[in-house]
Parts: structure tokens; sequence; C-alpha cells
């Protein structure tokens, strides 16, 4: 055998050694952790749309403003070594009563996770349903266990999460346009009371659809 098939061999088995190095960089949901840029007491409202054009995480709302709820994540091996280059196809978040209802991949972080095993949610979900429950970050199908979630709600237009804004909706955001009780799923524009502002916002989303 020559020099240069020897040398070949070697960089193959070089290079399957490191894909199966990389391959069992498995991140701990102990350790590992998500925190909400917005520190206040309050409780952020993530406003959905399934194509995408909700709200961002930088402009979240709470009652008489906006905030930023960006979720970053740091994801390491115990007890804290980061998981670089981790893919964010790996990394979503529900809400911990299954009422946001998200696109596929329409729940995933923004990037691979980078040098210090970080990557974050700021642009807006592809999502629908509604849920004012916490939001709880899932790492290739396991949740964390470092917190119980994090503080932020989720409403859409999308109100039956069929993944379209369309006319099975009308009735919905009818309903709680109308009804004598506050509708947590209807305020498309965060202010603790439907009215006009959420009609214009669920006019503009209809028709909407995931991709």
């Amino acid at each position: 055998m020559n020099l240069g098939k020897i040398a070949g061999i070697f960089v193959a088995t070089l290079m399957v050694c490191a894909a199966a190095a990389a391959l069992a960089t498995v991140p701990d949901v102990s350790p590992s952790y998500a925190e909400r840029a917005y520190t206040g007491p309050e409780t952020a409202v993530m406003f959905n749309v399934p194509n995408g054009s909700g709200d961002a995480f930088t402009s979240a709302s709470i009652i008489g403003g906006t905030v930023d709820a960006t979720i970053t994540l740091t994801l390491l091996v115990f007890p804290d070594t980061p998981v670089a280059n981790f893919p964010f196809e790996d990394c979503w978040i529900q809400s911990a009563d299954g009422g946001l209802v998200s696109c596929t991949g329409g729940a995933t972080a923004d990037f691979n996770t980078d040098a210090l095993g970080k990557t974050t949610w700021g642009t807006p979900l592809q999502a629908g349903g509604s849920s004012e429950a916490l939001t709880v970050v899932y790492i290739s199908g396991a949740a964390l266990t470092s917190g119980p979630g994090l503080a932020i709600s989720h409403n859409s237009a999308d109100i039956n999460g069929d993944g379209s804004v369309n006319l099975t909706d009308v009735p919905l955001f009818a309903d709680g346009f109308h009804g004598g009780t506050y509708d947590f799923s209807s305020d498309f524009v965060y202010d603790g009371v439907v009215n006009l502002s959420d009609v214009v916002k669920f006019a503009q989303a209809l028709g909407a659809s995931c991709p």
C-alpha cells in the first residue's frame, strides 16, 4: 500500500472520529438554561401568525407597552461545558399547556449555538393557538429541567390553531369581541380589553397560513 492510500485512510479515519465526537456532544437538560431578556414581573405576550408576520420577541406586549422578551438558551454538558454548533432545529419552544401550535419548524431557535453554547429566539414565530401558560424550551424532545419555564404567553389570529387564519377563526374572534367577559385569545393588541384595535390586527392576518 502506497503512502497516498495510507494518508487517505488516516484522514478518513480522523473525519469519522470527529463526526462521532460531534454526535456524542449531547447537552444536559439540567445545567442548560433559558432566560428572558425582560426581567420585570409581568408576563410578556407574543402575537403570532402562521406565516411569521406576527410580533418579534423584541416587541412582545405587556399591559401599557412593549418589552424585549428575547429568549437566550445556553446549552451545557454537565457541569458547565458549552455545547457549540448544536443544531437550531433541535431547539424549540412549546407552551406548558400545549396551547401554542407551531407550524413545522415554526418555533425553533434562530441559529445553531455559538462557541459559548448560546442561541436565541428573537424573530417572529410561525404559529397559531393561544396559551397563557409558561413557555418551555425543549432540546431534542426533552424539556429543560433547570426551571419551570418562562413567563411568555401566546395568542394568534389563528385562534383554533389549524395553521391558517381563515373563516373558521372569525366566529371565535367574534365571541371574544362581543362576549361579556374578557377573552385573552382575542386580545391581539394585548391591553386587557378586546376592541377595534384587535379587529384591525385580525383583518391584517386573514389569509395567512403555514409556509
